[in-house]
């Protein structure tokens, strides 16, 4: 979508018509772009050969909940690498796309407000959530409600390992980092395949409290339906790049509980939005708490960061994360990053007596795991 003006609110969706056209020719031919894939990693053998996947960094949790600004601050440590949003459509195969990308984003380096309208400014080489056209490439019914979605250990195998292994090393050497930084939101159900993918991988998973959080959600699904109602091609771009979180295509992910996500995509298609908003941020987050309750080598690897702790103590947060990803940071990165942090105060809370008292409930369990216990969450949202 648009990062090249500073634009109205639904222009922001706008998708560059060549953009679209390619991005649908890729959408159509992913075997042919995994085969580029394969053919660019022979190409590179010996320049990739000796380089190795270290602590790999993983940012995932439920849309909205502050993983795009952790995306941000992580990304400005020098020895991370990630994608970027140049990196579309062409993300199959990195390093060819970069050596044309870089030239059609050459005259673009003005930061503006991402799609979202929540204040975070971008250019087309800022670190953006690119990864999952990857896991789409391999696994085609990856956001299909009516099966399971979640991948744990053993769940990773060839050829999408080796594809990803590859792909993580190319970038890497491309952009000369030692670090590989992702933020797929995704990848929260996928924790126990790539933990034991990646043995040494340092997890951050970002929570936020479900009364705003629910509000923020709500907030952008109906931002990105008018805008797609009125842009149809930035609703392909979502679904091509595998963002599904909100907007005309909207789609909860299932954790293994069909029934629930049955539930869930009922609520929503009555208007029940308060409802079934609630029940997917109950059973995703107690599907999470789950999984690290069973998981001692992903417990130990994960760090999960409330929102508001994030925005109360920037730096003292920072710190922790840094040291829990072993990235060594000096004060002064630390200080200079956590001036992006700031609690949201633009939004008034939408919610009536009735339907915060439906959220907490719903909620209350999962709540409760998260230390959410007596506090009624933010009174503004972004």
């Amino acid at each position: 979508m648009s990062t090249s003006e500073s634009i109205g609110a639904f222009d922001r969706f706008r998708v560059e018509p060549w953009v679209d056209w390619i991005g649908g020719h890729v959408g159509r031919r992913m075997s042919l772009l995994r085969r580029l894939g394969d053919w660019e990693t022979r190409l590179l053998a010996r320049d990739i050969e000796h380089v190795e996947i270290s602590a790999p960094v993983f940012v995932c949790g439920l849309a909205r909940s502050g993983s795009t600004i952790l995306l941000e601050c992580l990304a400005a440590h020098t020895d991370t690498v990630s994608h970027c949003y140049r990196d579309y459509p062409g993300v199959l195969v990195p390093v060819l796309w970069d050596r044309i990308s870089a030239r059609i984003y050459a005259d673009r380096s003005t930061p503006v407000e991402r799609a979202h309208g929540d204040g975070i400014a971008v250019t087309p080489d800022s670190p953006e959530a690119i990864e999952e056209m990857l896991w789409m490439a391999f696994h085609p019914h990856s956001h299909d409600p009516a099966r399971g979605n979640s991948i744990g250990r053993g769940g990773i195998a060839p050829p999408f390992s080796d594809f990803y292994r590859d792909h993580i090393r190319k970038l890497l050497w491309l952009r000369q980092g030692s670090r590989y930084l992702s933020k797929n939101n995704y990848n929260l159900v996928r924790l126990g395949g790539l933990i034991e993918l990646f043995p040494d991988a340092r997890v951050i998973v970002p929570v936020r409290h479900p009364v705003t959080h629910i509000a923020s959600l709500m907030r952008q699904h109906a931002l990105f339906s008018a805008a797609e109602t009125r842009h149809s091609a930035a609703l392909r771009y979502m679904q091509r790049v595998g963002h599904y979180e909100f907007g005309l295509d909207r789609r909860p992910l299932n954790v293994g509980n069909g029934g629930t996500t049955q539930t869930v995509q009922e609520l929503w298609r009555e208007g029940r939005e308060v409802e079934g908003w609630s029940l997917y941020w109950a059973n995703l987050h107690e599907f999470l708490m789950e999984r690290l309750q069973e998981d001692v080598a992903l417990r130990d690897a994960t760090l999960v960061v409330r929102f508001e702790d994030l925005c109360a103590d920037p730096e003292g947060m920072l710190g922790r994360i840094f040291a829990h990803t072993r990235l060594s940071a000096e004060d002064e990165l630390i200080w200079k990053v956590a001036q992006r942090i700031r609690a949201p105060d633009y939004y008034a809370m939408p919610f009536d007596e009735t339907e915060l008292r439906t959220i907490r409930q719903v909620t209350a369990k999962a709540a409760e795991r998260l230390d959410y216990r007596n506090s009624s969450g933010d009174r503004a949202v972004a």
